[in-house]
C-alpha cells in the first residue's frame, strides 16, 4: 500500500508529509523505484573521444554504486555497459584509455567494445555455453548535444523528452558548446536530496532569497509549463539586454526571456542562457546530505557574467541556506504538510505527485 497520495488538483493538495524526508526505508525505497527506474546523466561525449576508447565510471558513488564503463567502437558508436564480468563480477575495465577489446584480469573473460561476450579460457566443457547472460549488460543511450544519458530502467523514452526540450531550445547550437572545467563546482547540501529539488522547482521565492537574480528577471511573467517527465520555468526580463535572439517561428518570438530552467525527473536541471548552459545533477549521499554538481557548457564567453545565468555561486549559496533550513524544520513535531500555490507552485506539485506514483 502506497503510503504517499498527493491530490491531482493542485487547490486541494497538500505536499509530501514531513515525515518523507525523515524516514530511513523511504530513502532506501527511493533508490530502486525511483533512480533505478529513470535516466541519468552520464557525463560529456569527449569522455571517449576517440575509436577504442573506454572510460569506467561509478555512477552514483555512495547511493547507488553502480560500475560502468562508456566505450567508442571502431565505428565510432558509443555505448554503455556494466563493468561487472559475467563470470565472477570482478570489475572489467579498470582504467580510461585505449582498448581494441574488454578483458577482465581476473580470468581472461573477454567482451567486444559493445558488450558482447567473445571468448573465455577453460570453458570448452561447459554445457549450454555461452549463454545471452554472458553478454555484458548494456543500458540503452541518448545524446544531447555532448551530453551523454542512460536509461537504468523504466519506460521513458528519453528522445522524446530532450525532441519536446527543443521546442524551446532548439534554435540553439547545443553541439557546439564547450564544457568548461573551471566554471564547473561540486556543491555539499546538509538536505534531503528531494529538499533541493524542490526548492529549484519554484521561483516563488526569488523576490524574497535572491535579490540579484530578481533584479535581473521580471517575477510577474515567470510561468512554469509542464510535461508528462519535466517541466520548464520560463524566465523573462523587464530590459532588451540578457536575453534570448529567438527565431521568428519559435513559441516565445517576440518575447524577452532571459533563461529556460528545465528539470527532468528525478534529480537533473538544465538552465538555459545566452552565454550558454549550466547543468545541475543531484546526487543523493544520504537521508540528509545531497551533492550538487554545477557542469557549464559555454558558448558565449562575452556574456558569461551578465543577466540571470550570472552569479550562480552566490543563488546556489542562497538557495543552499533556505534549503538547509528547511531541513532543521522538518524534524520538527508540530510539522506535518503544507499546500501548494496554485499559481506558483505547479513544479513541485508535479514533482510530488511523480514520486508517489514511483513509490506505490
Amino acid at each position: 500500500m502506497n503510503r504517499y497520495h498527493i491530490n491531482p488538483e493542485i487547490t486541494q493538495a497538500e505536499t509530501l508529509p514531513a515525515s518523507f524526508y525523515r524516514d530511513q526505508a523511504t530513502f532506501d525505497l527511493i533508490r530502486e523505484k525511483v533512480f533505478y527506474q529513470s535516466w541519468q546523466w552520464l557525463g560529456d561525449e569527449n569522455l571517449v573521444q576517440l575509436p577504442k576508447h573506454t572510460h569506467p565510471f561509478v555512477l552514483m558513488d555512495g547511493f547507488l554504486t553502480e560500475p560502468m564503463v562508456l566505450t567508442k567502437d571502431e565505428k565510432g558508436d558509443i555505448h554503455c555497459l556494466s563493468n561487472v564480468c559475467t563470470h565472477r563480477g570482478n570489475l572489467v575495465s579498470q582504467n580510461p584509455g585505449s582498448q581494441r577489446k574488454l578483458v577482465c584480469m581476473y580470468h581472461g573473460r573477454k567482451f567486444g567494445l559493445d558488450g558482447k561476450f567473445e571468448s573465455m579460457p577453460e570453458f570448452k566443457e561447459a554445457k549450454d555455453f555461452p549463454r545471452a547472460c554472458e553478454d555484458l549488460h548494456r543500458f540503452e543511450t541518448a545524446q544531447w548535444g555532448p551530453m551523454l544519458f542512460a536509461q537504468l530502467g523504466g519506460e521513458v523514452d528519453f528522445r522524446q523528452v530532450i525532441e519536446e526540450m527543443n521546442q524551446y531550445v532548439g534554435f540553439l547550437p547545443i553541439d557546439e558548446y564547450i564544457f568548461n572545467a573551471v566554471q564547473s563546482k561540486d556543491y555539499l547540501v546538509n538536505a534531503h536530496w528531494a529538499l533541493y529539488c524542490d526548492n529549484y522547482l519554484e521561483g516563488f521565492h526569488i523576490p524574497f532569497v535572491h535579490s540579484d537574480l530578481n533584479e535581473a528577471l521580471d517575477y510577474g511573467s515567470y510561468e512554469t509549463v509542464l510535461h508528462d517527465y519535466f517541466n520548464v520555468q520560463v524566465g523573462y526580463s523587464e530590459g532588451a539586454e540578457d536575453i534570448f535572439d529567438l527565431p521568428k517561428d519559435h513559441i516565445h518570438a517576440g518575447k524577452r526571456v532571459a533563461a529556460y530552467y528545465f528539470w527532468v525527473f528525478p534529480n537533473m536541471m538544465f538552465n538555459f542562457y545566452p552565454w550558454g548552459l549550466s547543468v545541475n545533477v543531484v546526487r543523493p549521499i544520504s537521508l540528509n546530505q545531497t551533492k550538487v554538481s554545477f557542469l557549464s557548457y559555454i558558448y558565449d564567453e562575452s556574456k558569461l557574467h551578465k543577466g540571470a545565468g550570472a552569479l550562480l555561486d552566490k543563488v546556489e549559496r542562497e538557495d543552499e541556506f533556505v534549503v538547509e533550513g528547511v531541513q532543521k524544520g522538518l524534524q520538527s513535531k508540530y510539522y506535518q504538510s503544507g499546500r501548494f500555490s496554485p499559481s506558483r507552485e505547479q513544479g513541485v506539485h508535479q514533482f510530488h505527485q511523480m514520486l508517489a506514483k514511483y513509490l506505490s
